[in-house]
């Protein structure tokens, strides 16, 4: 999922990356569908930004993600209790990161 849109029940999304702001998907498995997600700057416990695991369509297929359309460059920590799933990602200007939690 790379720029622009994708569709997405209810409307597109629009991804606002560019000089200094890039995005963040995190592909989650269906049963995470309407969890909120949190992230914040690395370091820093507030303030935190959120989003909700949506269903999500790209041409046929179905995905559950959660996505940040808009993140200052930088390293965030992603908000979560289990140990297993990644917690930390690099934004960086113009680009979109992807975490899979699937």
């Amino acid at each position: 999922m790379e720029g622009g849109t994708d569709g997405i029940r209810g409307g597109d999304l629009v991804l606002d990356i560019g000089e200094g702001f890039g995005a963040l998907v995190i592909y989650t498995k269906p049963e995470l569908h309407g969890l909120e997600i949190e992230v914040s700057l690395k370091g820093v416990e507030s303030p935190r930004t959120h989003t909700v695991i949506q269903e999500r369509h790209l041409g046929d297929r179905v995905l559950f993600a959660g996505v940040f359309a808009e993140l200052s460059a930088g390293d965030y920590r992603i908000w979560t209790d289990d140990p297993r799933l990644p917690a930390v990602v690099s934004i960086v200007s113009g680009k979109v990161a992807e975490i899979d939690w699937r």
